[in-house]
């Protein structure tokens, strides 16, 4: 009869545990963008926690108040939930409108253990589709008092808010599923925000992918970046534009 070496497996079974609850120690805030929910960020949080990140996916009710509200709705519950898994850092992924939040919510308050940032698609400048289509009144019932907010103009809320000061990457898709909105934008565009527009003075990193505004947070390059940058702080993508932390004229 073979002798089981408890006292081995023990260990064993030990350093597995301890292990796996290290890794869970960096959270990852999902935020979804305007008029969607957290179902269009689930195979982000399925490839984030296989990556040994803890998750939390929050669902916020976009169409229903301003950004300065659902910015401290959103991000409270998602640092509450990143704390009761006993976070040690916490970072977000947020896909367009998402992002907005992050931002609005950091230029009042600080998270004192925010790690990094990536945002997919995020209209940081603005979006000409709000510009021309948000005095339609089906505009404003699709998307709500908050997708007011989201014009270039100088005094649109998104042009308000500044620059970056936290480590910020960001990923702009080039390709449309909407070719009607995209006539609205132009530049070279994701179907609903320019390449240009997603830029914001302060990021660190900075990269274009051919994948559509509505799907890019369900394509697996973009998966492959949003890791790279959470783990090491750059893309690795060929196209990247990495260490621009406080450089202007990107």
């Amino acid at each position: 009869m073979a002798i089981v070496p408890t006292k081995g497996i023990c260990l064993c079974l030990f350093l597995l545990i301890v292990s796996t609850s290290l890794r869970a120690k960096d959270c990852v805030i999902l935020l979804h963008g305007l008029a969607r929910g957290a179902d269009s960020m689930q195979q982000l949080q399925k490839g984030l926690e296989q990556a040994g990140y803890s998750v939390a996916n929050i669902d916020y009710p976009s169409r229903q108040a301003r950004v300065e509200n659902l910015a401290g709705i959103a991000i409270n519950e998602g640092i509450a939930q990143c704390r009761l898994k006993n976070a040690r850092n916490i970072n977000f992924v947020t896909h367009s409108m998402g992002g907005i939040l992050v931002r609005y919510f950091l230029a009042k308050k600080t998270i004192e253990d925010l790690a990094r940032v990536v945002m997919l698609g995020p209209p940081n400048k603005g979006s000409e589709v709000v510009d021309e289509l948000k005095s339609l009144e089906i505009f404003e019932w699709i998307n709500g008092p908050a997708g007011q907010q989201l014009g270039t103009d100088e005094q649109s809320l998104v042009n308000q808010l500044g620059k970056v000061d936290f480590e910020l990457g960001v990923i702009a898709g080039t390709r449309t599923i909407n070719p009607i909105l995209s006539t609205i934008l132009p530049e070279q565009d994701d179907g609903k925000v320019t390449v240009k527009n997603t830029k914001v003075e302060g990021m660190c990193s900075f990269v274009k992918l051919p994948v559509t505004h509505t799907f890019m947070m369900m394509n697996d390059t973009v998966e492959r970046q949003v890791l790279s940058f959470l783990n090491n702080g750059q893309f690795s993508h060929p196209s990247a534009q990495n260490d621009l932390c406080g450089k202007k004229g990107f």
